[in-house]
C-alpha cells in the first residue's frame, strides 16, 4: 500500500512519468550526440541524466545448469573469454537477442530447494556464429548462483535450437514465442517458461521466413515483422531491393497454436498505378514498381500519403496442410508488399490494438543513394477499425536519414512516446563516427516539421572487450562481431495475462511495477535495467528499492 507521502510524491511527478498524462519526451534531458567510434579506445554509455542503468545479467554469469558448450549467459565454452596476447581465439559470443519479462507465482528451476522468486526475463540467443543456440531465464529475485537458468537448447523432436532473434509471451496458450531469421530456414517457435522448458517449431503453421519481430493483439492474431535482406541493383550500387514482409497469423484455436491457422501478409496500394506495390507475379528478382528507386518507393517515404491496406491469406493449415512452407517466396507470389529490412513493431497503448508501429532498418550503409526512398529505414503506422479488421491505411511516420537510420527494436515508453534503437553495424558506425542511439518519439507529432526532432535518450558506448573484438574483425578465423548494438529494449510490468499484453495497458514506468530492460549485445553481452537517477529517485516518487 502506498503511504500518503508517497501518493503525494507521485502527483508531483507526473510531468516526468511515461503515462498517459504527460509528454516523457518533456521530462528527459537529451543527450547532445552519439558516442564516437575511435579505434582502441573503449566509451561509456550515456543516457539522458534522469536515467540510470544496473547491470542485471553479464556474459561472464554462469549458467546454474551448463550443458555442453552452453556454460555461461554471454560466452559459448569454446575458447577464453579474451584472446591471448597476439591471438585471435576466443569464445564465441551467445548474443542475448529480444528481452521478454514476466511476473509469476512461481517456477521451477534445476534446483529444487530453491525458491526462484516471482520476478523473471527470458531471452533467445542469436549466437549466430556459433552453431545451434538456446533459451535463458534470467531469474531476477535470484543469487548468483541460481541467477541464470538453461531453458532448452532442442525441441522436442531432439532437433538443436535455431538462432532466436525475436520474443513475446502468449498468454492464451501460457508460450513464450522466439522468431528466428537465421541459417536454418527461420520460423516461429513456442517454448514454456518452467525448467525444463517444452519446445516446439511451428514453422508448419507460421512458415518460415526471415523472421524477427512478433506481438500478439488482444484477439489472439499474431503479427510478424520480418527482416529478409533483397539484392542490390545496378542504379543503386549500395542500396538493396525491399525484400521483407509484414505477416498476421490467425490461429484456429488459441489455447493451442499447434492446431493451425491463417498466415496473412500486408498489401498496399499504390498511388502511382492500379493495383498492389509488388514483386512481379511468379518472380522473386524483379518487382512491378516496388524497387529501390520506384515512384512507389518515392511515394511510401513521402510524409502525408496515406496509402490503403490489406491482409492476404498465403497459408491456411485447414487447406495446405501442416508441412514447412517458405512464407517469403508465398508473401511475393500473392502479390504482398516487400519493405527494406522491417525488425520490429508493437502496438500503440490505448488504442485497443488498432495502430500498429513498425520500424524499416534500410541499408545499413551511409553510401546508399536511396535516402529518400528509404535508405537510411522509415518508421511506419498501420491503422485499423479493429485488429482483426481485412483492412487499414499505412503512413508514414518518419523517414530516418543517416544520423537517425537503422532502427531495430522498439518499446513504448508511455501513451504517447515511443523508443526506437538503432542497429547500424560495425561499417556503418565507422563511416559516420558514431555508435548506436536510443530515440524517442511523440507519436502525436508531425516529424515532417523540422521543429519536432527525436530526443536521444541513450548513446551507446563501447565496452572493453567489445573494443578488442573489433580490432580483431576481420582477421582469419575470427567469429565474434565487433561493436556492441543496443538489442532488447523492453518496457513491461511483467503481467501473464491477456490483460498484460504490450499495448494493453498505458505503461508508467518506474511505478506499479513498470521496468525498462536492454542489452548491450556482443562484447560483454550485459543485459541492463533503466532505472530513475540516484538524484531524481524521489522525484519520481521512489524510494531505494522500490519499484512498486
Amino acid at each position: 500500500m502506498l503511504h500518503t507521502s508517497r501518493i503525494l510524491a507521485f502527483a508531483f511527478a507526473l510531468p516526468l512519468l511515461g503515462g498517459a498524462l504527460a509528454s516523457s519526451a518533456a521530462g528527459l534531458t537529451p543527450v547532445a550526440s552519439a558516442n564516437p567510434k575511435a579505434v582502441g579506445v573503449a566509451a561509456p554509455n550515456v543516457l539522458s541524466p534522469e536515467l540510470a542503468e544496473q547491470i542485471v545479467v553479464q556474459g561472464s554469469t554462469p549458467v546454474e545448469n551448463p550443458a555442453g558448450q552452453f556454460t555461461h549467459y554471454g560466452y559459448n565454452n569454446d575458447g577464453p573469454m579474451l584472446p591471448a596476447l597476439n591471438s585471435n581465439v576466443e569464445a564465441t559470443k551467445t548474443e542475448p537477442d529480444k528481452n521478454t519479462y514476466l511476473v509469476f507465482r512461481e517456477l521451477s528451476g534445476p534446483d529444487h530447494s530453491y525458491d526462484y522468486g516471482h520476478r523473471f526475463l527470458f531471452q533467445g540467443h542469436e549466437n549466430s556464429k556459433g552453431g545451434n543456440s538456446y533459451i535463458t531465464r534470467v531469474n531476477l529475485d535470484a543469487d548468483v548462483e541460481h541467477r541464470v537458468t538453461l531453458l532448452a537448447t532442442k525441441d522436442t523432436l531432439g532437433n538443436d535450437l535455431p538462432d532466436f532473434d525475436g520474443s513475446t509471451w502468449y498468454p492464451w496458450s501460457e508460450r513464450l514465442l522466439f522468431t528466428s531469421e537465421g541459417a536454418k530456414g527461420g520460423g516461429v517457435w513456442q517454448a514454456t517458461p518452467g525448467y525444463p522448458s517444452t519446445v516446439d517449431s511451428l514453422v508448419g503453421i507460421m512458415g518460415q521466413g526471415g523472421y524477427e519481430g512478433i506481438q500478439a493483439d488482444s484477439r489472439g492474431n499474431i503479427w510478424i515483422v520480418e527482416d529478409s535482406g533483397g539484392s542490390t541493383g545496378t542504379a543503386f550500387p549500395h542500396a538493396r531491393r525491399p525484400n521483407s514482409f509484414i505477416y498476421r497469423f490467425i490461429p484456429k484455436d488459441t489455447s493451442d497454436l499447434t492446431k493451425g491457422g491463417k498466415l496473412q501478409a500486408l498489401q498496399v496500394q499504390s498511388k502511382a498505378h492500379s493495383g498492389p506495390i509488388a514483386f512481379t507475379p511468379g518472380s522473386t528478382a524483379a518487382i512491378i514498381d516496388g524497387d529501390i528507386g520506384s515512384q512507389d518507393q518515392k511515394d511510401l517515404h513521402t510524409y502525408g500519403k496515406p496509402f490503403s491496406t490489406k491482409w492476404i491469406t498465403i497459408h491456411d493449415t485447414a487447406v495446405d496442410g501442416f508441412a514447412a512452407f517458405n512464407a517469403n517466396a508465398l508473401a511475393k507470389t500473392a502479390m504482398a508488399t516487400p519493405f527494406k529490412r522491417p525488425e520490429n513493431g508493437q502496438f500503440r497503448p490505448g488504442t485497443g490494438f488498432r495502430e500498429f508501429f513498425f520500424d524499416t532498418t534500410g541499408d545499413t550503409n551511409a553510401l546508399s543513394e536511396a535516402g529518400s526512398f528509404g535508405g537510411f529505414g522509415a518508421v511506419f503506422k498501420i491503422a485499423q477499425r479493429s485488429p482483426s479488421a481485412d483492412e487499414g491505411t499505412l503512413t508514414l511516420f518518419y523517414l530516418s536519414d543517416a544520423t537517425h537510420s537503422s532502427f531495430d527494436n522498439v518499446a513504448f515508453w508511455s501513451a504517447n512516446e515511443i523508443v526506437f534503437v538503432q542497429d547500424m553495424g560495425d561499417t556503418m558506425h565507422t563511416q559516420i563516427d558514431a555508435y548506436d542511439s536510443a530515440f524517442m518519439f511523440d507519436v502525436r507529432l508531425d516529424y515532417s516539421k523540422p521543429a519536432n526532432r527525436p530526443v536521444r535518450i541513450l548513446a551507446l558506448g563501447r565496452d572493453p572487450s567489445s573494443t578488442i573484438d573489433s580490432g580483431l574483425s576481420g582477421s582469419s578465423g575470427f567469429q565474434n562481431e565487433g561493436d556492441n548494438e543496443i538489442t532488447g529494449i523492453h518496457v513491461s510490468d511483467g503481467d501473464p495475462g491477456v490483460g498484460g499484453l504490450l499495448g494493453a495497458k498505458l505503461p508508467w514506468l518506474f511505478h506499479f511495477g513498470w521496468r525498462a530492460f536492454y542489452t548491450q549485445q556482443h562484447g560483454d553481452n550485459q543485459t541492463f535495467e533503466i532505472v530513475p537517477a540516484q538524484h531524481h529517485r524521489h522525484g519520481w516518487g521512489l524510494s531505494d528499492g522500490d519499484n512498486d
